[in-house]
This record gives C-alpha cells, structure tokens and sequence, in this order.
C-alpha cells in the first residue's frame, strides 16, 4: 500500500466494527426469508453485520456497503473482536437500559455479536465484491439500482453527532438508489429518545413523494428502540 493510498482510508481506530446477525435483521426489519428473495437489497451502512453473508448462502441477492470495508477482512476481524470486548463491558454496565428476552444474558448477546463478525469476515475474504466501501451521504449505486434498501443502527441514532441537513441528504441518497422501499431502525437516539426531528423528516419525505409510516417491529433490545421508519417510492 502506498503512503497515499494509506493516507486516504479512514483510521481503523475511528471505525467501531460491530453488526447483527441475519436473525436479527429479520426481526428488526419485521421481514421475512421468502419477501427477501428475488430481491436486489443493500445493507447501507452494514459494520460488520451477517445479513449479507448468510443472506447470499440462502439465494438472496445482498450488498453491504460501509465507511470500513476499505479495510481488509483480516484487519476488520481483529477490530471487531476488541469492539466487542468494549462494548460488553459497557453493556454490562448498564444493563438495566436493555430488554434481555432476546439475548438472555450478556455471554448470548457476545455470542451473536461474534457470529455476526466471523461470518461477515469470511464471506468478505471470499466474495470482496458484496462489500462496497461508501462515505455517506454519498452512494456509488445507479438511480434505483436496489428494490429495497435497509439502513440499521446509524441515522437517527447519532443525532448528536450527525445534524439534521446529514439526514436529509444521506436519505434523499438512500430513497435515490431505491426502486421499491427503504427501511430504518431504530427511531430513537443512543438515550432511547425518539429523533427529535422525526417528524420533520417524514414530512420532507412525504413531500417528495414517498409514503412514510412508522412501524412496529419485534424485536427490541435497546429500550424503546423497537420500531422502524418504513419508505415506500409512490
């Protein structure tokens, strides 16, 4: 690697490379495996989630793209098992602020955690192509590329650190690449407060075009955060 190509690569230590499993995707997205095939989905942004990996190996057509993936899957690895160690730790702290009939307990939660990150490594090391580096807001996918798009863990959930025009701009991309449906979760912010500017959002989204509904989902581990905004292109 050139000093250059070195340079232009986020830090690895800005990135925390943790995911979901595919089991959790379905539940936390209210789908299931037979709506998913025959669709053409992306996982934006998708850290270090199985939802790709094991969605592929059921016949189902997944990219994943994220501000990481311009690392490689070994490097990726390594940082997502200290991510985890970190943040059972935080979990353990505060564990009154979690639903635990999901996971049961701390070493459950670490386990699914872990099998998100090994199979999302190995299938990165195997098939590097479902694995698209991104900087939002920005996508390099074609106007409708997708029929449905999932966005987990990132918008609304990092309200303090992402203002409300990042919003609007990395949605307006998300709904640009999409033929069908973008669906977000959760709705609330790392306090398990709902968006502060939700609903300004799913008036913008309505205006241009979309209908927008807020939609329960089951599976709740954070609480509060157990709904999902549902986007569907008119």
């Amino acid at each position: 690697m050139s000093i250059d190509e070195k340079s232009t690569k986020l830090d690895l230590e800005r990135i925390v490379f943790i995911g979901r499993t595919f089991e959790e995707y379905v539940e936390m997205f209210s789908l299931s495996e037979e709506e998913l095939q025959g669709k053409k989905i992306l996982d934006c942004p998708a850290g270090a989630c199985s939802f790709t990996a094991i969605g592929n190996k059921k016949g189902i057509d997944i990219t994943a793209c994220d501000i990481a993936y311009d690392h490689s899957s070994e490097a990726l690895k390594n940082k997502g098992i200290q991510d985890i160690a970190h943040a059972m730790e935080h979990v353990q702290k505060a564990e009154s602020n979690y639903r635990w009939d999901y996971f049961k307990d701390i070493e459950g939660l670490r386990n699914h955690r872990l099998n998100a990150l090994q199979d999302c490594a190995k299938d990165m090391k195997e098939c590097r192509e479902r694995y698209v580096p991104v900087t939002l807001p920005d996508l390099p996918f074609k106007d409708e590329e997708f029929d449905l798009l999932l966005s987990a863990h990132f918008l609304f959930m990092y309200a303090d650190r992402l203002d409300y025009d990042f919003h609007i701009e990395t949605l307006n991309e998300l709904v640009r690449v999409t033929k069908e449906e973008v669906r977000i979760f959760p709705l609330v912010d790392l306090e398990g407060k709902r968006y502060e500017h939700l609903d300004k959002i799913i008036k913008y989204v309505t205006k241009n075009g979309c209908t927008v509904e807020e939609v329960n989902v089951p599976y709740e581990f954070q609480l509060n955060a157990n709904s999902m905004l549902k986007i569907v292109k008119n």
